[in-house]
């Protein structure tokens, strides 16, 4: 099958409206270009249905190298709604691109899931649910779906919450909310009967009586009160439980941004 590119604007512009297209900028005298080469082709023979690939030869195709900054051969950019959303240089190791393609490559279902987070946003918690079980059935491995269906589960299913959120990709926010529903998971079925005498013990317990209730500004602000007057309190639990809120609902949740500043001052008191 040519690779090569005919019409930059169709076959990659275009194109990549409908799936993600793959763009090889290489060159006939590259040496890791040639090793390269064949490996793209061969995943794009095999993944045709999710994206495609397009080969444009920088020798030929000049203004177009120019116009994407092509300052080392191969490079490699992925294209999705006519930007690129993704890039590496150099000839990796088959295995190496392939990872690099599952955390690269939009989900087919990125319209819905997008959908189902504005539902989240706007409270609408059995709507979302049934659109991401939908999206996970056809998607199992999508760490966003996961930690997304494990965020809703948390308060009602634990055990399947954390079940959803082992194995998640290396994106960022999808690490950081998986270990935030682990954190709140772990005190949610803490034993509240092994917790030390102390000042501080009538306050937390009373926090984590608003956290099981899904009120999380009276969870924060006894929570940071805890900090304040105890903070080795369960092992520094005050702190991690802020910490896990605050990455649950985000960092732009007006209940995160209302605590926030107290928190850092706790922390220093």
């Amino acid at each position: 099958m040519n690779f090569e590119v005919k019409d930059f604007q169709k076959d990659v512009i275009e194109k990549s409206y409908d799936k993600p297209v793959l763009v090889d900028f290489w060159a006939e005298w590259c040496g890791p270009c040639k090793m390269l080469g064949p490996i793209l082709e061969k995943l794009a023979e095999e993944n045709k249905a999710d994206w495609e690939l397009v080969k444009v030869d920088t020798d030929t195709n000049q203004q177009i190298a120019m116009q994407y900054g092509i300052r080392g051969i191969p490079n490699v950019k992925l294209f999705r709604n006519g930007k690129v959303i993704n890039e590496f240089t150099g000839a990796l190791p088959e295995t190496a691109i392939k990872d690099w393609l599952m955390r690269s490559i939009p989900s087919k279902f990125v319209d819905q899931i997008e959908h189902a987070k504005i539902l989240l946003k706007n409270g609408n918690i059995t709507d979302a649910k049934i659109i991401l079980e939908d999206i996970h059935c056809g998607d199992v491995n999508n760490s966003e779906v996961k930690v997304l269906l494990a965020k809703i589960l948390l308060f009602e299913d634990q055990k399947e919450a954390l079940r959803l959120t082992q194995n998640v990709d290396g994106n960022l926010a999808n690490i950081e909310l998986a270990e935030a529903i682990g954190t709140l998971a772990d005190i949610l079925n803490r034993d509240l009967s092994t917790l030390a005498d102390s000042e501080a013990r009538e306050k937390y317990l009373s926090a984590i009586n608003n956290l099981k209730q899904k009120d999380f500004d009276s969870a924060l602000e006894k929570f940071i009160d805890v900090i304040r007057n105890d903070r080795n309190y369960d092992d520094d639990g005050a702190r991690k439980a802020c910490i896990a809120i605050f990455k649950f609902l985000g960092e732009d949740h007006d209940v995160t941004l209302k605590h926030r500043r107290d928190f850092g001052s706790a922390l220093y008191v």
